[in-house]
């Protein structure tokens, strides 16, 4: 039955892009009576820019989200075409991992995913606005006319909220190409006192690989051995996508063996990950290309007045890349396939606003490109989206009590920072249900924490998007740790079956006892741990550690090699972790707090932090302002 006021649902959450299927999955994975609403149903996770998961930051989130017992980490593995490690000859603490993924398998998988997920219903309809009651959400209204009722709602609307697509000049209601705009649910947001603003991203032109000429351009094939986004040695299970053998001779790869996921009878989408991997091929824009641009710059909707939005700064157009960066004479391009049985290719670092027809001239001055069949043209889009500083760090709006936001809708770009978001918003309407206290991820815990409290205390006035160097703890968040930091939150949360939980606690205890014994174990010169530190490998090491699955052995010496540097984090995070446990009162005047300049008091009313950590990170409040308030809270509650 759907949900009426007398029996509502647990959760609904509106929309189901990557940030949506992440909270409903959470949440109806909690015991939560789920609805998911979409627009569309066929378009269930669809990647609506460049079809990769990963990257910088983005693959260690990627990895966290698997720790906390998502969905993106296996999906991309079983839909991937090709696997690349970025920063590879760089340290392990900023190695990341990225996939290119067959969209459309992508879709489906996760499509069928929630489908046979249990306390889930899936539904198609536009959202059009929002039922309150006394400062609480009571359920959506639909463009169909059906009223749902829930007891929390989960936002995540991505582009589409008033979502405008520019090409040139020309403007169509659309959160992307082809589909709807969501018109109503903004004014439904501002009912309730939710500030909404204007943000913009784009996409690249689309073309037929038959029309393209490969033969002047770099290949980029995928890793052979790569690294995959979940964690397969803790994945040993019968209702899990792969059995992983024992046999200590073997690496992960070599260890994975195909099996079919059973539905009833029903095979998802997919097959084994790093199997007959697609290249991508490298090209760059030339003196023509400039030319082109710079002479119909104004013709750009972004430069021609037609966009109030602000832009990705660390995505920008190929215009903006011009313009911005004049002093460049070329910028790379990547030709990257949609998937395994479509010609389409995207070309990253093409994005633009441009009128149709200057897009054919800029495609046609790239070498490789002369005579590339545009499928799809590029194009801008605006959207609204709610200043982030208006939620909690548990994603529940301030405003409204029950309803959460994320995604884009909080100012992030980004699949991987939507799904993050989701879900930690599914955990938390799931909570807040059960009346249980919320779950708040530290910033020196994962990047999923700084990504969230970088929103919340200093919100964002461009798309948000993850990097390493975000994170002051960062070593500490090295991808192969992410279940070792997370995965007792998800046991808590029964985000993780019984048989994945213990093989995650049994990790846990050896990774922390091989660490130690690393200490003591005889080795050339000393002990094995300072042979290490020196150069040296793990090969002195007893057969019982060569037996441990790779990734453990791997995060062993990882902890060992850099034990000073860790040792140094760990401090830092104890020095300061007095400060985060120190709440700030609801409605506290920061006008009696005698000494606090003017800007930090400004600030702090604005931004409203809920601890004393967090009110260390607003730009303009220095440590001579938090001593303040500290004194302020001792003398208070003395």
């Amino acid at each position: 039955m759907i949900g009426t006021e007398l029996e509502p649902y647990d959760v609904i959450v509106c929309g189901a892009g990557h940030a949506g299927c992440e909270a409903a999955l959470a949440a109806a994975r909690m015991g939560m009576r789920t609805m998911l609403i979409t627009g569309n149903i066929d378009t269930i996770a669809k990647m609506s820019c460049n079809p990769s998961i990963g990257g910088q930051a983005k693959g260690h989130i990627v990895r966290e989200i698997d720790a906390l017992g998502g969905e993106m980490a296996i999906n991309t593995d079983t839909t991937a075409i090709q696997f690349r490690m970025l920063n590879e000859s760089k340290g392990p603490a900023v190695q990341a991992p990225r996939a290119q993924c067959d969209k459309k398998a992508y879709q489906f998988r996760m499509k069928h995913v929630l489908e046979l997920q249990p306390n889930m219903h899936l539904f198609q309809a536009i959202v059009s606005k929002l039922h309150y009651s006394a400062g609480k959400v009571k359920g959506v209204g639909t463009t169909i006319g059906a009223d749902i009722y829930a007891k929390t709602v989960i936002v995540t609307t991505g582009t589409f909220l008033r979502g405008l697509m520019h090409i040139g000049r020309n403007k169509t209601e659309g959160g992307r190409s082809g589909d709807f705009s969501a018109l109503t649910l903004s004014g439904s947001l501002k009912e309730a006192g939710i500030e909404l603003e204007r943000l913009k991203t784009g996409t690249p032109a689309r073309v037929i690989g038959s029309s393209v000429n490969f033969s002047v351009m770099e290949e980029q094939p995928g890793d052979e051995r790569p690294l995959l986004f979940a964690f397969y040695d803790t994945r040993g299970l019968p209702d899990d996508l792969f059995h992983v053998e024992q046999s200590p001779s073997l690496d992960l790869a070599e260890r994975l063996l195909f099996h079919v996921e059973q539905g009833r009878g029903m095979r998802k989408a997919g097959w084994l990950p790093g199997s007959e991997q697609l290249s991508c091929w490298m090209t760059y824009t030339g003196d023509e290309t400039r030319r082109v641009i710079m002479e119909n710059l104004q013709s750009s909707a972004l430069y021609g007045g037609e966009i109030s939005g602000v832009g990705p700064r660390y995505c920008p157009s190929i215009e903006d890349k011009m313009v911005r960066f004049a002093n460049h004479e070329r910028h790379r391009l990547f030709l990257e396939p949609e998937g395994r049985n479509t010609d389409e290719w995207y070309i990253n670092g093409l994005s633009t606003s441009m009128p149709f027809d200057v897009q054919q001239k800029i495609l046609h001055s790239v070498p490789g490109l002369e005579n590339a069949v545009m499928m799809r043209p590029a194009y801008a889009v605006e959207y609204d989206f709610a200043q982030p500083t208006q939620i909690h760090a548990w994603l529940e709006t301030r405003a409204v009590e029950g309803l959460f936001f994320a995604g884009q809708i909080n100012g992030t770009s980004g699949y991987e920072e939507a799904a993050g978001q989701g879900l930690v918003a599914g955990v938390n309407a799931a909570l807040k249900v059960r009346g249980e206290p919320p779950f708040i991820l530290g910033r020196h815990e994962s990047y999923i924490g700084v990504l969230i409290d970088d929103l919340v205390t200093k919100g964002t006035f461009e798309p948000y998007r993850m990097f390493t160097s975000r994170a002051e703890h960062r070593l500490l968040l090295n991808h192969n740790s992410a279940e070792l930091r997370l995965g007792e939150h998800a046991i808590r949360f029964g985000l993780m079956d019984e048989g994945r939980a213990k093989l995650v606690k049994e990790k846990i205890a050896k990774v922390r006892n091989w660490t130690e014994r690393f200490e003591q174990i005889p080795a050339p010169g000393g002990r094995l741990g300072d042979y290490i530190r020196r150069g040296g490998d793990a090969s002195p090491a007893s057969a019982d550690f060569h037996a441990l699955s790779a990734s453990t052995r791997d995060e062993i010496i990882y902890r060992v090699r850099y034990k000073g540097y860790l040792d140094r984090e760990l401090k830092q995070v104890e020095k300061l972790s007095h400060i985060e446990k120190i709440a700030i009162p609801q409605g506290f005047d920061y006008g009696k707090v005698r000494g606090l300049r003017n800007e930090s008091r400004q600030k702090l009313e604005k931004h409203r932090p809920e601890t004393l950590a967090q009110a260390s990170r607003i730009s303009g409040v220095s440590p001579a302002d938090i001593s303040l308030l500290m004194v302020s809270f001792v003398s208070r509650n003395a």
